[in-house]
């Protein structure tokens, strides 16, 4: 009992984060709920609640101040080359605790049948679990976006898709978009690498439909996918010009998207 009222807490915790207007706080807050959910996790480590919230939190604390933070510091090589390396090491840690809590429902769903046939192993798969699925997409995509080559791992990427497909065929509209917004960056891979930039501007314009255009990410993956200079700045000047401190919902990470917008657009802005 006192257990699931602590994970109830701490679950609470990440949304109470994300409402927050001060990023520098949250990251300092941050790491020691974090670590209390792995301690209470070393404890309970089959508890569903504790692995979700291990699951989002780490991926949303290694993209808000390891992976934004190596683009802002790209001017460092040493520096943007050891945040890139943290990122990437909390992406997989957040990864598997993903993989623990669908294999808690769904023992099938094992690394290795996600990468020889992913759609089987998914089928399984319910819409109350979509949470499950896009954050294991999440972190796992981010961090083959880390890699050195990501060519090297390019294998995984019908990993990843499979995992965002199933999660739209179950609930599209879930937490105002964030599954197209996380699908642009796959859809927007070159057509030899599965990609289709018709399919990744379709992903973006029902991201800003089903967030009301109140999503900075969106902009933001959109413009990192997109090859003209003129609609690229177009698109960060946008992310730049919604009042993210106003919004409730994802205030920190859309504060957050737009400390990568402003590097994306150089040192003027």
């Amino acid at each position: 009992m006192a257990l699931n009222r602590m994970a109830a807490a701490l679950s609470d915790a990440t949304v109470v984060y994300e409402a927050d207007n001060d990023p520098e706080f949250v990251r300092l807050a941050a790491p020691s709920t974090l670590k209390t959910v792995e301690m209470l996790l070393s404890q309970s480590p089959r508890h569903p609640r504790l692995l979700l919230t291990a699951c989002s939190g780490f991926t949303e604390y290694s993209y808000g101040f390891l992976h934004v933070e190596s683009v802002l510091r790209a001017n460092d090589a040493a520096v943007a080359s050891e945040l890139r390396g943290r990122a990437s090491r909390m992406y997989q840690r957040a990864r598997g605790y993903c993989l623990a809590g669908l294999q808690l429902r769904h023992p099938t769903v094992t690394l290795a049948a996600l990468s020889t046939d992913p759609a089987a192993a998914l089928r399984p798969v319910t819409a109350d679990e979509v949470p499950w699925l896009y954050w294991t997409a999440a972190s796992w995509g981010a961090d083959i976006a880390l890699a050195a080559n990501p060519l090297t791992r390019i294998a995984e990427v019908a990993s990843v898709r499979a995992l965002l497909r199933r999660a739209k065929e179950l609930n599209d509209a879930w937490d105002g978009g964030a599954i197209y917004e996380a699908m642009i960056a796959f859809d927007g891979l070159p057509p030899l690498l599965g990609g289709s930039p018709a399919a990744a501007r379709a992903d973006f314009e029902k991201a800003i439909e089903l967030s009301k255009g109140k999503s900075v990410f969106a902009y933001v993956a959109m413009a990192l996918v997109t090859p003209d200079p003129v609609e690229k700045r177009k698109l960060l000047d946008q992310a730049l010009a919604i009042d993210a401190a106003s919004i409730t919902s994802h205030r920190l990470t859309n504060l957050i998207a737009q400390r990568y917008a402003r590097a994306l657009t150089g040192p003027a802005r």
